[in-house]
């Protein structure tokens, strides 16, 4: 060979190499490292403040790299702390958000390996180039978080267009959400670099794509779609906790159970609200309120990804706490919990820890209730007359509200003697195929269930707010074409039944205020909680 076919041949495997290098790492794109007009010393302050919020989150830097960023404290801040400080944290990346001077958004991959945790959160740094100068509040999104479900319309069908498929619901498996609590900010600092606090909770182990993608408003994204990725993320399995739950007198049953990190990571100021997802929202205001103690945020399993229709339980998103009966189990990652189980009023609410250990796949965990008083002892019988499957909170689709099963769960787990499931108008035509006139088959002699009526949400609803039980016929022989829905016969559907107008009471407060008893309905005061003696 030649001297000039070697040249040759060393160029072409140079030029190769050249082109192929970054094909190794094709998924993890190089990270813009600016440094010019980069002002230090805030940049020092906003890592800090990262770094304390990691270690709030339980997701600190490794020791000597915190040890590093501690020590720029100390020294006069110039070009090599910006260096410094890309240096210890670009590694933890999951992307890196560029925002032109026109202010379109772009994504490109970070360094960090991209692993999740079945039913937890895991989080992530976010690396801002801002040659915008933007102050607006960057904002994650993908199609994978999207509602699992389509809420309640108060519609008696549901509404072709808002029909969710098992696949759509099964695909939204994602949470995500920028983390803005103290001590970060909720909005971009307008500094040309800055770094951000992403979190992901994922509902399935193994492997699954999804789009990540970040704006800062409507309109700001790339042309392109360039400010959406696909990322693969690898899913370890949680732990399956199986649950041994006994009564106070030592025997199996169903319990309350809310369990909880102490983490609060939805953003606390309700001005923010809007920037965070819906169903995250609702969870912020319903159960993370400002005057409840830390030990009652971050509840689990995520109330946002709960879907009765097709989960393994059927836990309601819009309730903090789960039902478990003695032998079942709840997915949770590693890690220390609260846990606060009870059984409706007679019964003590009892809080235990939770520690979770690594490195099993189940772990056995045995609770005791522990009652005040036995009212049924006592010739007292606990029920709830009003109590709804479907409307107020529940959603139109993937199901309309929820079977009877699931609302005997409830019923158990709140030790209710007597449940009245009442169809009213919302998913009406869906939830009325549950009606028999007897007790439902699941019914016990301690416990039953039946289904019945109330006239609301239907066009006979001038008569007023009123609750039909023990009916013994639901069918309807009038028809309001104008809106597509029935309308009770009030004077005929009655007949043998107890009624009883209602008041503005809250719906799925389970508690007790009626008794059932050789098949008669007592029916007490207008409020959901009591007791009453059945002679």
């Amino acid at each position: 060979m030649n001297i000039k076919t070697i040249q040759k041949t060393l160029v072409a495997l140079f030029t190769l190499a050249a082109f192929s290098a970054p094909a190794q790492h094709d998924h993890h794109q190089s990270v813009t490292t600016p440094s010019a007009g980069v002002e230090p010393q805030p940049l020092l302050a906003q890592a800090l403040r990262i770094k304390e919020a990691l270690n709030f989150l339980g997701a600190a830097l490794p020791g000597n790299e915190a040890v590093q960023l501690e020590a720029l404290r100390n020294k006069k801040p110039d070009t090599e702390t910006v260096q410094t400080i890309q240096q210890l944290l670009d590694p933890h990346c999951l992307v890196t958000v560029s925002i032109n001077p026109e202010a379109r958004v772009k994504v490109a991959r970070g360094n960090v390996d991209a692993r999740l945790m079945q039913e937890g959160w895991a989080t992530f740094l976010v690396k801002i180039v801002n040659e915008a100068g933007s102050t607006a509040p960057l904002r994650a999104e993908s199609p994978n978080a999207l509602f699992p479900m389509h809420p309640g319309s108060g519609d008696p069908k549901v509404r072709p267009n808002d029909v969710i498929t098992e696949g759509e619901s099964v695909n939204r498996f994602l949470e995500i959400q920028m983390y803005r609590n103290r001590p970060m900010l909720p909005n971009l600092s307008g500094l040309k670099l800055e770094y951000a606090i992403v979190q992901i909770w994922c509902k399935d182990a193994g492997q699954r794509e999804a789009d990540i993608g970040f704006n800062i408003g409507q309109g700001t994204q790339d042309i392109g779609f360039r400010n959406t990725i696909p990322i693969l993320f690898t899913v370890a399995p949680s732990v399956k906790v199986n649950l041994h739950v006994l009564d106070d007198d030592g025997s199996p049953t169903m319990a309350s159970f809310l369990i909880t990190d102490g983490v609060e990571r939805i953003i606390s100021d309700s001005t923010g609200l809007k920037d965070v997802s819906a169903p995250l929202a609702l969870a912020q205001l319903e159960y993370n309120r400002e005057d409840l103690p830390n030990h009652l945020h971050g509840v689990y399993p995520l109330p946002s990804r709960r879907v009765a229709a097709t989960d393994a339980y059927p836990d309601f998103y819009f309730q903090p706490q789960i039902y478990r009966a003695d032998g079942e189990h709840v997915m949770l990652p590693p890690g220390t919990y609260n846990v606060t189980y009870t059984r409706g009023p007679e019964y003590v609410a009892q809080t235990t820890q939770l520690i979770v250990p690594t490195g099993v796949s189940s772990y056995d965990a045995t609770f005791k209730l522990k009652r005040w008083i036995d009212l049924e002892s006592l010739g007292y019988h606990s029920a709830d007359h009003h109590v709804h499957g479907a409307g107020c909170s529940h959603y139109d689709s993937p199901e309309e509200g929820v079977p009877p099963g699931d609302m005997w769960r409830q019923a158990l787990g709140e030790d209710l003697n007597v449940s009245a499931v009442l169809a009213w108008g919302p998913s009406w035509y869906h939830q009325k195929t549950f009606f028999t006139g007897k007790d439902d088959p699941l019914s016990t002699k301690k416990n039953i269930m039946r289904a019945d009526v109330e006239v609301s949400g239907f066009p006979s609803s001038h008569a007023g707010h009123i609750v039909l039980l023990n009916l013994k016929e639901d069918d309807l022989s009038q028809h309001d074409e104008d809106r597509g829905m029935a309308k009770l016969d009030i004077t005929g559907i009655a007949v043998g039944a107890v009624t009883r107008r209602c008041g503005r009471l809250r719906s799925f407060r389970l508690g007790t205020s009626a008794c059932e008893a050789d098949n008669s309905v007592a029916i007490l005061r207008d409020a959901h909680y009591g007791w009453h003696r059945c002679e």
